[in-house]
């Protein structure tokens, strides 16, 4: 069955997201990550920059992206950029994930909070709920995600209204007041 994330530590991983978003001033749809690993001083390099007959040890390493610390602080983010930008903005902010989250070490649990780190970040209910969008078609075209990750995030919200749209979190009035301009 694998790792689960408790509800606490999901609350804590959402406060994190609206406190990047905050501190980076992220307050427009779709979320940017490039724009966000360099206001936060991470270095964004595509696979194709590197020199062709190295290019097979970054996809050896992962075919969508990785990050890693040359030296303490100094983060380098490497995507792969023959993906479509959904996921090569996914795959940027997973590794943004991995960076605030300060994970130091590959784990299924790292993994899966980095992964709702993303979820969260890229499509967060309380905007779906803002921007009155009900299909995850819409959801990808306004959030620029890939259809499946639209899927998720569709599924997610649905979830939301059913079990925690009836009051919003002071993170929710957050993202609510960081994004106004949007609609």
């Amino acid at each position: 069955m694998g790792i689960s994330l408790s509800h606490a530590r999901c609350e804590e991983i959402k406060q994190i997201v609206v406190n990047t978003f905050v501190k980076y001033d992220v307050s427009c749809v779709p979320v940017n990550c490039f724009e966000l690993a360099i206001k936060i001083g991470i270095k964004v390099i595509p696979y194709s920059a590197i020199p062709e007959d190295k290019r097979w040890l970054l996809l050896k390493k992962s075919e969508d992206g990785f990050s890693i610390e040359k030296t303490i602080g100094e983060w380098y983010i490497y995507y792969n950029d023959k993906k479509n930008y959904g996921r090569i903005n996914n795959t940027i902010m997973h590794e943004i994930g991995h960076i605030v989250l300060d994970h130091s070490e590959d784990s299924e649990l790292a993994e899966k909070e980095v992964k709702f780190f993303a979820k969260y970040a890229l499509v967060p209910p309380v905007l779906v709920h803002k921007l009155k969008l009900d299909n995850p078609a819409d959801i990808a075209d306004i959030f620029k995600v890939s259809f499946e990750a639209a899927c998720y995030a569709n599924s997610y919200y649905k979830k939301w209204l059913q079990y925690g749209s009836s009051k919003y979190t002071k993170y929710e009035i957050t993202l609510l007041k960081l994004f106004r301009s949007i609609s």
